[in-house]
């Protein structure tokens, strides 16, 4: 039997590979597209109030222009201009309500554009029906719903964190009888400042009881990765993670967690920084558990070369378990003798629309691996939806995507 606070010295051995890995390639996600986008939507950061009340009179403009061939341009855009001013209330607000950080300006311009579709849109139905009435009817039906996603997704999903349950049955452990040992996932945490979302956090983690703890990398949010506060604040959440069996986390995305910056993170707690290593915990019941952890650099040759080289290190009667901070890994991992796969990265979408699931992953392997589990080949992914938000100008909202962490039962009973 497993015992839930082991009275004798916890047996770990550490692996390291006989060769390196192959270089990789620097900023290989920086030079992908949907980055590139972040980086220039997030140009208004700097924008004070007189810049960010030009953009929203900008939209007026566009608005009253997609108008004038229909009549009541200006009430139209008097309503564009009415649901968009209630956005950067709200997204003012939210600093001052300890919900959510970071600079307004990106937002704003991400979220007035969809009312901005919505202006166009309506306009365009009003025309093709010749109902002013109508139309007008519409767009403020349609601002509303809008206001009411902004709503949900800012103020209620982001902190509606959950704790979910999954099993699976390593090759090496069959037929080994015994009390399942209990490992859980956390991924991409991205602390602004702390939240009611960290001390729910820490309070699943105490309800789960887990013998022992993975965290698949992305500790800051992307906005505050230099941010000396947000850097103390993610090392309280860290201090406070404990586990029978240890606590061990490996690397995400290079531009999230800083090369120079994440191990820092770590200092001075029992977490053990899994780079490019191999902790093989050996049970008290002669069952193996090998925990292969690798650096995130998105550069598929290099990080799949430094899988191969793991694997030539890790013991063949272990159950072995990958953790790697994305899904992109996974067309090489289901050819390879493992058990199980934890990530994150794409963090479910954050946004997804019903019966479609997400509208981008920020993965090379896009929806194919957006969230959730993946039985292939023998091979177990599973793909966190994450715990925080991203950072720049991705969404500051989650909608049809909570936040979770998720407790694997590993044997069975």
């Amino acid at each position: 039997m497993i015992p839930t606070n082991p009275q004798q010295p916890v047996d770990i051995t550490f692996r390291q590979p006989a060769q390196p890995r192959v270089p990789a390639q620097q900023g290989v996600l920086e030079e992908r597209w949907l980055h590139k986008i972040f980086l220039f939507t997030h140009i208004p950061a700097t924008w004070g109030a007189e810049r960010l009340a030009l953009l929203l009179l900008a939209g007026g403009f566009l608005t009253w222009i997609a108008w004038l061939p229909v009549g009541s341009a200006g009430v139209a855009a008097g309503l564009y201009l009415l649901f968009a001013g209630s956005d950067w209330a709200l997204l003012s607000w939210l600093p001052r309500s300890g919900r959510s950080f970071g600079p307004v300006g990106p937002q704003l311009l991400v979220q007035t554009m969809p009312r901005l579709a919505a202006a166009g849109l309506s306009a365009i139905l009003a025309w093709l029906f010749d109902s002013v009435s109508g139309g007008l009817l519409l767009l403020t039906l349609l601002q509303l719903f809008g206001s009411g996603v902004y709503l949900w997704g800012m103020l209620v999903e982001p902190f509606a964190l959950g704790l979910g349950g999954q099993t699976v049955q390593p090759a090496a452990w069959n037929g080994r009888a015994a009390r399942p040992f209990r490992l859980l996932h956390l991924s991409d945490l991205h602390v602004e400042r702390l939240t009611r979302r960290e001390a729910k956090l820490l309070d699943l983690i105490d309800q789960a009881r887990p013998d022992l703890i993975v965290f698949t990398g992305d500790f800051l949010n992307l906005s505050y990765v230099e941010d000396p506060t947000a850097r103390d604040e993610v090392r309280r959440v860290l201090g406070q993670l404990r586990a029978p069996y240890g606590v061990f986390a490996t690397l995400g995305s290079p531009p999230v967690d800083l090369r120079h910056v994440a191990p820092s993170l770590l200092a001075d707690f029992d977490i053990r920084l899994l780079r490019d290593e191999v902790a093989v915990v050996n049970l008290p019941d002669g069952r193996k558990l090998s925990l292969i952890g690798m650096d995130c650099e998105h550069d598929l040759v290099s990080d799949e070369s430094a899988l191969q080289q793991l694997l030539a290190v890790t013991p063949a009667d272990s159950a072995r378990v990958l953790l790697y901070h994305s899904p992109e890994l996974m067309p090489v991992a289901r050819t390879l003798p493992l058990d199980l796969y934890l990530c994150g990265h794409t963090h479910g979408g954050q946004i997804r629309l019903p019966g479609y699931g997400a509208i981008l992953t920020s993965s090379v392997t896009g929806k194919r691996y957006e969230a959730g589990r993946y039985d292939e080949q023998g091979t177990t992914l599973y793909v966190s939806r994450g715990i925080g938000l991203e950072g720049l100008s991705a969404p500051r909202m989650r909608l049809l995507c909570p936040p979770e962490i998720v407790l694997w039962e590993l044997g069975h009973g």
